[in-house]
C-alpha cells in the first residue's frame, strides 16, 4: 500500500468537516440539481473528461440514490456497508462493485479508517471498449444493460479480488494518475481502465452476483465491434451476413437492445470520428467527410450540426480558439 496515498487520503475534507461540525445530513445540491436523488457525473468531470475518482464522503449516510454514470466503488481500506438493489453488501478491504445507472443504493456511514475510492465514469468513454471485449462475458452484458438506457435493468457486479494482485496494481495506477495528473495522464487512464476491464472478464469466477442478460448480448456486442471497426464502408447486411442472421431480425435484435437502429448508431460512431478527425488533424473537411464514409457534404453538414449545433468549419474553428 502507498503510505503517503493513505495518509492523503486519510485527511478530513471540507465537506466531512462539515458534517462533523454540524452533523448535517447529505447536501444533496452538492451531488444533483434534480428533485429525485441522482448523483449527477457533472457535478464531478469537467466536459473534457470521462474518467476520475473521489474519495467516498465518510461521517454520513447516504439515501437512497441512483447515478447517471457508471460507478466502481473500491475498498482501499476499511470497509464498506451498502444496501444494493435491496440486498445487503459489506465490501471489504481490496473488494470491488461494478454499479450501473438502473441501480439504486444506499449507504452506511464510513467511519474515518474506511476509506472508499468511487470511479465515476462517464458511459460515453465505453463505445470503443467493446472492440477489445470477447463477445460472451459478464462485463459486456454489465456495459450492455448500462449504456442503452431503454433496457433498465438495475445491475451489479460485486468482485472478491482483494488477493488478485493484477487488479490491484491497475487499481491503484488509476487512482495514482488520476490524484497526481501528468501531461499523458488522461491517455494512460483510458489504457489502464481498458486493462482493467479484461483483468475482470478474467477473474470472472470471482462475481459473487450477476443479472442474467434478458436479449442476445453476443449480436449486440458484436454489432457494435462491427460498427466501431467497419465505420467506413459498414453495412447492415454484410454484417447480418457475418453473424448468420436475416438483416432484419437483427435489425430488430440491435433496436430492442440499445433503442436505436443500426443506421443511427453507425452515424453517431461516424460524427465521433469525424470530430476527432476536425480536433486533432489539419486534413480538409471534404477529407475528412470521405474518410468517415460520406460521399454527400451538404448531408453530412446537415447532420454534424444537427448533432454538434455547429458546421464542421465552425467547429474547427472554436477548437482552434479563432
Amino acid at each position: 500500500m502507498n503510505l503517503e496515498l493513505l495518509e492523503e487520503l486519510m485527511e478530513i475534507t471540507d465537506e466531512e468537516r462539515t458534517i462533523l461540525e454540524q452533523r448535517k445530513k447529505v447536501s444533496k445540491e452538492l451531488y444533483t440539481n434534480k428533485t429525485n436523488f441522482i448523483i449527477e457525473s457533472e457535478k464531478f468531470l469537467s466536459k473534457d473528461k470521462m474518467i476520475m475518482v473521489r474519495k467516498h464522503t465518510r461521517f454520513v449516510d447516504f439515501p437512497l440514490h441512483k447515478h447517471d454514470y457508471i460507478e466502481v466503488n473500491y475498498v482501499y481500506t476499511g470497509e464498506l456497508n451498502q444496501i444494493v438493489g435491496g440486498r445487503q453488501i459489506t465490501l471489504k478491504k481490496g473488494e470491488l462493485l461494478l454499479l450501473n445507472q438502473h441501480i439504486e443504493h444506499e449507504i452506511t456511514a464510513c467511519a474515518k479508517e474506511d476509506i472508499v475510492i468511487n470511479f465515476i465514469i462517464r458511459p460515453s468513454f465505453f463505445d470503443f471498449i467493446f472492440s477489445f471485449l470477447s463477445s460472451e462475458n459478464i462485463v459486456s452484458d454489465f456495459l450492455i444493460n448500462s449504456l442503452y438506457n431503454n433496457t433498465q435493468n438495475g445491475q451489479f457486479l460485486y468482485y472478491k479480488v482483494a488477493e488478485v494482485p493484477a487488479i490491484q496494481d491497475m487499481i491503484g495506477k488509476m487512482i495514482e494518475e488520476i490524484m497526481h495528473p501528468t501531461a499523458f495522464s488522461e491517455s494512460t487512464i483510458k489504457l489502464y481502465m481498458g486493462l482493467f476491464l479484461i483483468e475482470l472478464i478474467k477473474n470472472s469466477d470471482k462475481v459473487e452476483r450477476k443479472e442474467e442478460a434478458s436479449i442476445n448480448h453476443y449480436l449486440v456486442v458484436e454489432s457494435l465491434k462491427y460498427i466501431e471497426d467497419q465505420f467506413k464502408d459498414a453495412s447492415l447486411y454484410e454484417l447480418a451476413d457475418q453473424l448468420k442472421q436475416s438483416h432484419y431480425g437483427l435489425s430488430k435484435t440491435i433496436k430492442k437492445a440499445t433503442s436505436h437502429t443500426f443506421k443511427e448508431l453507425l452515424q453517431g460512431r461516424r460524427l465521433v470520428k469525424a470530430k476527432e478527425l476536425l480536433e486533432g488533424t489539419d486534413m480538409a473537411i471534404a477529407s475528412i467527410v470521405e474518410q468517415v464514409g460520406y460521399d454527400n457534404i451538404s448531408y453530412f453538414y446537415r447532420i454534424f450540426k444537427g448533432k454538434y449545433g455547429l458546421t464542421p468549419k465552425e467547429y474547427r474553428k472554436r477548437i482552434l480558439g479563432g
